[in-house]
């Protein structure tokens, strides 16, 4: 008798390669997060939110192919949200009704969430970015951050406390060694 299944893969299956911006929670599932969001921004407040996505960009958000880093959140009049600039990659084994990789994609949200959206918007300095997307149930998400700008002064003085938290942590730590 003659086993077909490959050894060390669950059901002869290799697994999926990641991107280096995807990585893999616990659960398996994969989760892009926007980094340099608390670089540039103030966050002031989240919401999730479902999007609308072909079975082959799914395939490749699963595998990991996906970045928000220079996404944004677009209100237009007719009181729709769209996803505007994330790149999720063409799907490998894709034919040629393939999606595009920027294309908008549309957010899935509550009317209330979306008047929420449109104050904020309204005021001064807010931008909508998004934090994450996620899956969720198998269903793709994403986390919508409402923002303030930071100006540059904000900046360096989140510079100044994280180089300040880092010095008394290592003088903590040299000082519970008794090297002081």
């Amino acid at each position: 008798m003659h086993s077909t299944a490959k050894s060390g893969t669950k059901g002869g299956m290799a697994s999926p390669k990641l991107a280096e911006n995807g990585t893999r929670n616990g659960g398996g599932s994969v989760e892009v997060v926007n980094r340099k969001l608390g670089h540039r921004y103030e966050v002031l407040d989240r919401l999730d939110a479902g999007l609308v996505l072909r079975g082959t960009e799914v395939k490749s958000f699963r595998n990991g192919l996906a970045q928000i880093s220079e996404a944004h959140v677009h209100l237009d009049r007719a009181g729709e949200v769209f996803l505007i600039h994330a790149h999720i990659d063409a799907y490998s084994h894709g034919t040629d009704a393939n999606h595009d990789p920027v294309r908008p994609r549309k957010l899935l949200l509550h009317r209330k969430e979306i008047l929420q959206l449109r104050t904020a918007v309204e005021r001064k300095g807010m931008a909508l970015v998004p934090a994450r997307m996620h899956m969720a149930h198998g269903l793709v998400k994403v986390t919508v951050a409402i923002c303030r700008g930071k100006k540059l002064r904000d900046r360096r003085q989140d510079l100044r406390t994280a180089v300040e938290r880092r010095e008394m942590d290592r003088a903590l730590a040299l000082r519970s060694k008794g090297k002081i």
